[in-house]
């Protein structure tokens, strides 16, 4: 599954509902791997702000985040579009603090993203994973994240009263989101609008962009959309703080009379455990086969996939891969090998059988190019047309070029290779050598 941008930028304008100001909110296309930015291009320098369960500063009827001197307000209904949309790669531009309210849903902001035209780009999405149950407990809510290959949210909501208590289970996807959830509007319960109003909120609310719940009865504009409205609303909600785990989610999550700041613990407990298996987590082996994306090999990416080892590691670097049955590789031949205390005191040369061994050892690594020799060792069998034409002394650099010129099925294989110090050839074979299964453990 590819990550996803937008074709071109779109722009729409409305009215925010805690501030009252007027806002103009642009979604930008983003290149891969760039993730959600909001972008406050009101204030000097147009600061960045990424989505993130650690920068939530208020959860009262609304999520906000801050970094620095910079805050978004009311996120949670563009995240939940850009999450339920699947778009992974977008900019959020706005000129106040808040985006719009809208009509109160994300159905606005879902429109306003298909008109960018959501396309893919050349990398595959990265989905939070979790590794076993994680749940967060705040008053009466209740947050359950399950281990699962999808989104799915299955959610119990009612008011303060326990009036007007709805459930719905449901897999989130860009068709289920689109029409199943995003339509779904804010409410509030009519006894609790005047102390928001006191703490200084909604100053730009009205019947236009939410549904009051007055004991058992409805105030609203229009007919419900959905006889459950309410729980979809509150799924709605849950698909945008989530994203402030930074990366869509895959988990199955059991919400109870959810509200923003459970969303958020929930969203915090997340990371937190992420980071708990992220060090209990084995790192996974590099694999013992030269990858088709090697072009080249360090000496530690040399040592994960070979057995020799010091004094008898005779290659320090690939320096080129060219095709599949050919290299170029070094030895750096210094005062310290061990062997110039004895071939010769007083005049050390490189021994030939050692130029040999490492033109072997070369040939060695240009076999690992074939998955089938994964887990097996090549053993030097034999050499032919063997020619040292000048000693190899300290401080030269072996240049080795190496060619697998004939296999023989899949036990046996012969190569060419040439051994050259500033370009002069010093040393030359022709190599066979077989293939044998390594010992298990």
């Amino acid at each position: 599954m590819k990550q996803r941008t937008l074709t071109r930028e779109v722009s729409i304008e409305g009215k925010a509902l805690h501030t009252g100001q007027s806002v103009t909110l642009t979604f930008k296309p983003a290149p891969a791997g760039h993730g959600v930015v909001f972008r406050r291009t009101d204030l000097a320098g147009a600061p960045e702000i990424r989505p993130d369960a650690n920068l939530v500063t208020d959860v009262v009827r609304a999520t906000t985040i801050t970094s620095g001197n910079a805050d978004v307000h009311t996120v949670e209904h563009v995240l939940s579009a850009i999450h339920g949309c699947a778009v992974d790669n977008i900019v959020v531009e706005m000129n106040a603090s808040e985006p719009p309210i809208l009509d109160g849903s994300a159905k606005g902001f879902v429109d306003l993203l298909m008109q960018g035209e959501p396309i893919e780009q050349d990398a595959e999405r990265e989905f939070f994973e979790l590794e076993e149950p994680v749940t967060v407990q705040r008053g009466a809510s209740s947050m359950i994240a399950l281990p699962y290959d999808r989104l799915k949210i299955s959610c119990t909501s009612a008011d303060d009263r326990g009036i007007h208590a709805q459930h719905l289970s449901i897999e989130v996807t860009p068709d289920n989101y689109a029409t199943q959830i995003a339509a779904a509007r804010t409410f509030a319960v009519y006894e609790d609008i005047e102390p928001l109003i006191k703490m200084g909120k909604i100053k730009g609310g009205s019947l236009d962009c939410a549904v009051v719940l007055k004991g058992d009865k409805i105030i609203s504009k229009e007919p419900l959309r959905f006889p459950d409205e309410f729980v979809r609303h509150k799924i709605l909600d849950i698909v945008g703080d989530i994203l402030l785990i930074g990366k869509p989610i895959k988990a199955h999550i059991i919400a109870t009379l959810p509200g923003h700041a459970a969303n958020v613990e929930l969203a915090k407990a997340l990371l937190a455990k992420a980071e708990t298996w992220k060090k209990k987590r084995k790192p996974k082996p590099r694999p013992k086969t030269v990858q088709k994306h090697e072009t080249s090999l360090e000496a530690a990416r040399i040592l994960e996939m070979v057995p020799h080892r010091y004094p008898f590691a005779m290659i320090d670097r690939v320096v080129e891969f060219i095709g599949d049955d050919a290299l170029v590789a070094i030895k750096n031949v210094t005062f310290n090998e061990p062997y110039f205390q004895g071939h010769f005191p007083g005049n050390p040369v490189m021994p030939g059988v050692l130029q040999l061994e490492a033109m072997a050892q070369a040939a060695g690594i240009i076999t690992l190019r074939q998955e089938a020799n994964a887990g097996r060792t090549a053993f030097f069998m034999s050499a032919d047309k063997v020619k040292f034409r000048r000693p190899v002394r300290p401080v030269d650099q072996l240049v080795i070029n190496a060619k697998i010129v004939k296999t023989r099925g899949s036990r046996m294989a012969v190569a060419e290779a040439t051994c050259t110090v500033d370009g002069q050839v010093v040393s030359s074979a022709e190599l066979m050598f077989g293939f044998v299964d390594n010992p298990e453990g």
